[in-house]
């Protein structure tokens, strides 16, 4: 079929499921039914809106996913071609409706804390591992606001006395910063989406880790850019791939976990962070450093803010991790050039972040117990992940990497349980018996070569749990 001839596909607004599914089970049955052949060009990202009357990001949203699903293949410059002729019977038309319950990577009970079902697959920890006495002490402490500071909104930039702790910590652990460099958040995820609503434009090209955080694949994809993924293992980054891809593709920035990354619970040697920074520079583009691990894991690991100095690299932390999620406090560490334009997105995007919220961190982290309360916490990983580690074995599971720390152990097996199942219909599967599951569907942006998952390792070795990863392998 030539690329000017490409038909409309038809899509109905009022159809239960999202237009970036319809499109994705369009041309999934077109390759299905050979109306599409293998290496058939695909109509550029602007044709296809145009023709079907959709905006440009839902396209590059459902070209991706199609890449992902291993139907589509992109070549820099010169589009997105068709990649295989078969059509496995789990992404047949049928197969990639939407499900009711279904799970997926933004399903709301994998944060909300509030679910029945065990949340073996969350990002959270059960409120008795952290210090909850603490905590409520200073959320106390918090409400305590000065009736003065009622009538305004905060400072944009956030609680100034927690920005001026926070500069004083880091300065003496890691790098020196100042804190008119740190930028308040609501959490690291709106520090991921300030950083891309500065920096990047329909269309640029966004390196991540693959597997990566899979919230950041769905948000890079939301404001049209072009998600490319840079393998990542046991042993870190192939750096000599992300080379030849940031040849290639001239990316405007990369999202990397240094430490402790999510899902596979590793960090980088010194030696790779040095080459990650040379690449940065060689091919101009910036690094986003994902830190909010960073008091999880073991002193002296490897920092691209300490290495670089902030000239090159934005570092994005949280006390997601230490504290508790629900407070929802995250920042931005920035060169003195940048702070200003990240600071106006900000408050184009929502003013200012909560004052409450910082005070109570602020109180928290400044509190006696925190020192001692965070190094339970890691004993209390560090039990958890060894249990994890071996109840998942003992289940038959394989690990993907050995984690240096932290809250999450990533396994799975080299041959699937079923032929034609894949993560995600184990996940539904779970979800029917009362678990929460994430796929490793959720954090690749490559067809997974096995089935795996995302376990949280407080919840991992539980009875509930190893029953059902015991029928599945009896499938």
């Amino acid at each position: 079929m030539e690329e000017g001839n490409w038909p409309c596909v038809a899509i109905e607004r009022r159809q239960k499921g999202s237009l970036v599914d319809q499109i994705v089970t369009a041309i999934s049955a077109m390759v299905g039914s050979k109306e599409l052949r293998v290496g058939t060009k695909m109509p550029s990202v602007r044709q296809f809106a145009k023709c079907n009357g959709v905006s440009t990001f839902t396209v590059v949203e459902a070209y991706d996913r199609l890449v992902t699903l291993g139907l589509l293949s992109s070549r820099r410059g010169s589009g997105y071609f068709v990649a295989r002729q078969e059509v496995p019977a789990t992404l047949l038309p049928a197969a990639l409706h939407i499900i009711p319950n279904a799970i997926d990577a933004l399903t709301p009970d994998l944060y909300s804390g509030v679910s029945e079902a065990l949340p073996v697959g969350a990002g959270w920890l059960p409120p008795e591992w952290y210090g909850e006495d603490t905590i409520l002490d200073a959320v106390r402490q918090a409400m305590r606001i000065p009736a003065n500071r009622l009538r305004g909104y905060g400072h944009p930039l956030g609680f100034p006395t927690l920005r001026q702790q926070m500069a004083a910590t880091l300065s003496g652990e890691l790098f020196p910063v100042e804190a008119e460099q740190i930028l308040l958040t609501h959490g690291a995820t709106h520090a991921f989406d300030l950083v891309l609503r500065t920096l990047t434009k329909p269309g640029d090209t966004v390196l991540v880790e693959d597997p990566g955080y899979s919230n950041l694949l769905s948000l890079i994809r939301h404001h049209g850019c072009i998600a490319v993924g840079i393998a990542r293992g046991e042993n870190g980054l192939d750096l000599d791939a992300l080379a030849q891809q940031a040849a290639q593709v001239q990316p405007k920035l990369m999202f990397v976990n240094t430490v402790l990354q999510n899902p596979l619970g590793t960090s980088l040697s010194v030696a790779q962070a040095h080459r990650l920074l040379a690449l940065a520079e060689q091919f101009d583009f910036w690094l986003v450093e994902d830190d909010i691990y960073r008091e999880l894991a073991p002193r002296g690991e490897a920092s691209l803010a300490a290495m670089d100095g902030l000239r090159r690299v934005i570092r994005v932390g949280s006390f997601s991790k230490t504290l508790s999620p629900v407070l929802r406090v995250g920042s931005i560490c920035a060169s003195s050039s940048l702070i200003p334009e990240l600071l106006r997105v900000k408050m184009l995007a929502g003013l200012t972040t909560s004052e409450i919220n910082e005070r109570a961190v602020y109180h928290a982290i400044t509190a006696r117990p925190y020192r001692r309360m965070v190094d339970k916490l890691v004993t209390q990983l560090d039990a958890g992940r060894e249990r994890a580690m071996a109840s998942l074995r003992e289940v038959g599971m394989t690990l993907l990497a050995r984690p240096r720390g932290g809250m999450f152990v990533s396994a799975g097996w080299h041959d699937a349980p079923s032929a034609e199942w894949n993560g995600k219909i184990i996940a539904d599967q779970a979800l029917k018996h009362g678990i929460l599951l994430s796929p490793c569907d959720f954090f690749m942006l490559r067809a997974p070569e096995s089935i795996w998952f995302r376990f949280n390792v407080a919840y991992a070795d539980h009875p509930q749990l190893q029953t059902f990863l015991r029928h599945i392998c009896r499938q």
